[in-house]
């Protein structure tokens, strides 16, 4: 079984913040992939599913963006996976708006949700850093990531959350670079 973590805050007040980008990649890709229904565990949102041959479990941290790790630590202790089972969804501030990559291990680079789960279960997961560009200067970043997607970016965001449900079937056989070049293929119009 693979955890792929969603991070965002709970509350319809955070829906569309950019900051809950991983929330939205965890719907699409349950959505896409028909996933069960949600169920409350583990401090948050779960669903089971199966991508290809691989059983996902999807989760939502329920425990605001800065406790995210409590929650995605109680779900491997009770699965028994290690680190390199754990997939997190999340916005970067560093990629473009809209780009996605994705590696293994690394720090928090400042990231609340991230230096939370590295305090829980340590460096050795997979990151799916989902662009969201920077507003330029530091004193901007906690508005920005917390303010909602512009009118004018919604089709972007649909786009690109689409190419990550589509192209998620090579993020859970393990092939991160052909995941990563297959959706920029797709938003490279």
């Amino acid at each position: 079984m693979q955890l792929w973590v969603g991070l965002g805050n709970p509350g319809p007040q955070y829906a569309m913040n950019r900051h809950n980008v991983g929330f939205m990649a965890c719907d699409v890709i349950a959505e896409m992939h028909g996933f069960a229904p949600t169920q409350k565990k583990f401090q948050g949102w779960t669903q089971e599913g199966r991508i290809g041959s691989e059983r996902i479990l999807l989760l939502k941290p329920a425990t605001f963006m800065n406790k995210s790790g409590q929650s995605i630590g109680e779900a491997m202790r009770y699965y028994k996976l290690e680190p390199q089972d754990v997939t997190v969804f999340y916005d970067e501030l560093d990629l473009d708006p809209f780009r996605v990559k994705v590696k293994r291990g690394g720090g928090a680079a400042g990231h609340n949700g991230i230096r939370s789960t590295i305090q829980h279960i340590g460096e050795d997961f997979r990151r799916v850093r989902i662009g969201i560009g920077h507003p330029g200067h530091k004193d901007r970043v906690t508005g920005y990531v917390l303010g909602n997607y512009g009118k004018s970016e919604q089709g972007d965001l649909v786009q690109m959350l689409g190419a990550i449900g589509a192209e998620a079937e090579w993020l859970a056989k393990g092939d991160d670079p052909r995941f990563m070049s297959d959706i920029a293929l797709r938003l490279q119009d």
